[in-house]
C-alpha cells in the first residue's frame, strides 16, 4: 500500500519534490471614498500603507483584544512607525482615532457576502477551487500529494494566546523576497510572481517542507508543509503511536526506576525522578526555558517555580496533597489538587526549602537533562511520548469500562465522548464556554419539551386505541393499536436521543475534545471500537479527520489493542 513503499536511506525524506510555490494573498484594496477615518472628530485621509493597518484594527473593534491596554499600545507604536511624517505630526493619541465607519464597512461587507445567492457563492467557490488545484498540490516521489497550508499568512495584528506581551504588533505582509523554496534539483522550479524573486532556492531532501520564511514578530520560521492526509505525514503519525506503544512494554520498569530514585543520594537524580512522576501521572509537558519578556510567562514541568505549588499534609480528607496553579502552554491555566505518594511529598518539601517563590522548583534540572535521561530509558522517549501513551491507554481503558454493547448508537457515542473527556481532563485541554452555548442549550431544551408533549400525546392516543380494541375486538382496531405503539416507541427513542445530546453538551462545555483526538489518541483504538460495536466511523471522525487517519482506517480490525 502507499504507506509501505520502498524504504529510503536514513535522513532522506524524498527523491522528487515539485510544486508551484506559495500562493500570495491579494494586495490591499483601498477603502471607497465615502468610508472615512476620523481623528479628533475630523475626517482625515490616510496614506495607503497607514490606511491598510488602520483596517486591521477597525476589523477587530468588537473583539476583546482591542480593549486590552497592551494590545492598544503595541498596535499604536507599530502603526506610527509606518505613517508618513505628516501623519505622525497629526496622529498622536489612539483615543482620538475613530475607526467606527471603517468597522461598519467591513461588517456590512461580511453580511453582504453571507447574503449572496447560491449561484454567486458557487462562483466564488469555483475560483477558490481553481487556486487550490493550481497551488494546493505537489508531486512527491511520483505521487500527487495535497499541501496543508499553501497560502502565505495575510498581514494583520498579532494576537497570541493568553496575555502575550507582543499582542497587537503588526504582522507584516510576506513577500516572495522573504521566501525560501525547497524542491528537487531536476524539477520545474517554481516561478516567483512577476517582478519579484525568491530569497533562495534549496534542494534539501532531508526536510519535508516546501517553502519557509521568518515571521517578523517572534522571529520564528514558518513552513509550508504537506497536508496531514499525505503519505509522509501519515507515516510520521503512525510512527509516533508505535513509539508510544513501545513504552507500554517498559513503563513498569521505568516506574520502578523513578520510585527507587526518590531515595537517591544525589539531588539531581531525585529531582529527575519527581519530575518524571509528574510527567507520567499528570501528563505534564516538559517545559522548555524561554526568553523573558519575549513570550508569555508560561511553564511546564521542568520550569515550575516554587510559587506554582502549595503542599498540604492533609486536605479534603486526603493526605500529601500538592496543589498546582500555573499557566501552561498557550497560557491555559493548570489548576489541580493531587494526592501524591509520601516520598514525593517529602522530596518536594526538600526541593522548596530555603527558596523564594520565584526560584525554580527543580533547580538541578532542565529539559535537555530530562530528555537525555528519557532517551537512555528508551529509544525515542520524550515527555510527549508519555502524554501520548497515557492519553491512549486512558481512552482504551475508559472505552472498555463505559461501553454497553446493548446501548443505542447515540448512547454509545455518549460513552465515547465521556472516555475522550477523561483524556482531555488528564491533558488539561480546556476551552472557554462557547459564546453561543446558552442559546443553543435553550433551543435544545425547547426541542426536548416539544418532544415530551408529543410523547404524552402518543401515550394518550395509545390508551384510547387500546380501549377501542377492548370494545370492538376487530382487526382494524388491533392494527391501530400496533400503529400507535410503533409511533410511541419512535418518539420515545427520539426523546432519549435529545436527552443524551443535552447531557453531552453540558458535560462538554468547558472541555476541548479535539486536541487529544487529533494529536494524542491512537486512531486505531477508536476505529477498532467503532468496528466492534457497530458505530459508523464518521460519527467519530469527520471527513478531514478520516483523511488524516486513512493509514489507520486501512489497517485496523476490531481486535486492535494499543
Amino acid at each position: 500500500s502507499r504507506w509501505e513503499e520502498e524504504k529510503k536511506e536514513d535522513g532522506v525524506k524524498w527523491t522528487q519534490l515539485e510544486h508551484r510555490g506559495p500562493y500570495f494573498v491579494p494586495l490591499y484594496e483601498p477603502l471607497p471614498d465615502d468610508v472615512q477615518f476620523y481623528y479628533d472628530g475630523k475626517p482625515l485621509k490616510l496614506s495607503l500603507a497607514t490606511e491598510e493597518i488602520a483596517t486591521f484594527y477597525a476589523k477587530m473593534l468588537d473583539h476583546e483584544y482591542t480593549t486590552k491596554e497592551i494590545f492598544q499600545n503595541n498596535f499604536f507604536n507599530d502603526w506610527r512607525k509606518e505613517m508618513t511624517s505628516t501623519e505622525q505630526d497629526v496622529i498622536k493619541e489612539l483615543d482620538k482615532c475613530d475607526f467606527s465607519e471603517i468597522h461598519k464597512y467591513f461588517v456590512d461587507k461580511n453580511e453582504a457576502r453571507k447574503a449572496l445567492s447560491k449561484e454567486e457563492k458557487q462562483k466564488l467557490k469555483a475560483e477558490a477551487d481553481k487556486i487550490q488545484e493550481e497551488y494546493g498540490y505537489c508531486i512527491l516521489d511520483g505521487h500527487r500529494e495535497k499541501i496543508g497550508n499553501f497560502k502565505t499568512e495575510p498581514p494583520g495584528l498579532f494576537r497570541g494566546r493568553g496575555n502575550h506581551p507582543k499582542m497587537g504588533m503588526l504582522k507584516k505582509r510576506i513577500m516572495p523576497e522573504d521566501v525560501v523554496i525547497n524542491c528537487s534539483k531536476d524539477s520545474k522550479i517554481p516561478e516567483p510572481p512577476e517582478g519579484h524573486k525568491w530569497k533562495e532556492v534549496r534542494f534539501d531532501n532531508t526536510v519535508t517542507w516546501l517553502a519557509s520564511w521568518t515571521e517578523n514578530i517572534q522571529n520564528t520560521l514558518k513552513y509550508i508543509m504537506l497536508n496531514p492526509s499525505s503519505k509522509l505525514k501519515g507515516e510520521k503519525d503512525w510512527q509516533k503511536y508505535e513509539v508510544a506503544r513501545c513504552l507500554k512494554d517498559v513503563v513498569h520498569k521505568i516506574r520502578d526506576g523513578y520510585r527507587a530514585d526518590w531515595k537517591s543520594k544525589e539531588m539531581k537524580k531525585r529531582q529527575i525522578a519527581v519530575a518524571l512522576y509528574f510527567i507520567d501521572k499528570l501528563a505534564l509537558r516538559a517545559g522548555n526555558e524561554k526568553e523573558e519578556g519575549e513570550t508569555a510567562d508560561t511553564v511546564g514541568c521542568c520550569s515550575l517555580r516554587v510559587e506554582h505549588i502549595k503542599l498540604h499534609p492533609k486536605l479534603d480528607g486526603q493526605e500529601h496533597v500538592v496543589e498546582f496553579d500555573f499557566l501552561g502552554k498557550d497560557s491555559i491555566r493548570y489548576y489541580n489538587k493531587v494526592s501524591v505518594e509520601k516520598l514525593v511529598f517529602k522530596n518536594l518539601q526538600l526541593f522548596m526549602k530555603n527558596k523564594d517563590p520565584g526560584d525554580d522548583l527543580f533547580d538541578r534540572l532542565n529539559t535537555v537533562i530530562l530528555n537525555k535521561h528519557l532517551q537512555k530509558l528508551m529509544d525515542g522517549l520524550s515527555a510527549k511520548v508519555f502524554r501520548t501513551y497515557n492519553a491512549s491507554i486512558t481512552l482504551q481503558e475508559q472505552l472498555k469500562a463505559l461501553t454497553n454493547p446493548e446501548d443505542s448508537v447515540a448512547a454509545k457515542l455518549l460513552s465515547y465522548n465521556r472516555a475522550n473527556r477523561a483524556v482531555a481532563i488528564l491533558c488539561n485541554h480546556q476551552r472557554s464556554i462557547p459564546k453561543t452555548f446558552e442559546k443553543s442549550m435553550q433551543i435544545l431544551q425547547m426541542k426536548i419539551d416539544t418532544k415530551k408533549q408529543e410523547v404524552e400525546k402518543a401515550q394518550q392516543e395509545l390508551k384510547e386505541a387500546e380501549e377501542e380494541f377492548e370494545d370492538k375486538k376487530d382487526a382494524k382496531a388491533e392494527a391501530n393499536v400496533e400503529k400507535k405503539k410503533k409511533l410511541l416507541k419512535r418518539l420515545e427513542e427520539q426523546l432519549a436521543r435529545l436527552n443524551v445530546q443535552a447531557t453531552d453538551k453540558e458535560e462538554n462545555k468547558q472541555i476541548a475534545l479535539g486536541t487529544s483526538k487529533l494529536n494524542y489518541l491512537d486512531p486505531r483504538i477508536s476505529i477498532a471500537w467503532c468496528k466492534k460495536f457497530g458505530v459508523p466511523i464518521e460519527k467519530i471522525y469527520n471527513k478531514t479527520q478520516r483523511e488524516k487517519f486513512a493509514w489507520a482506517i486501512d489497517m485496523t480490525n476490531e481486535d486492535f489493542e494499543f
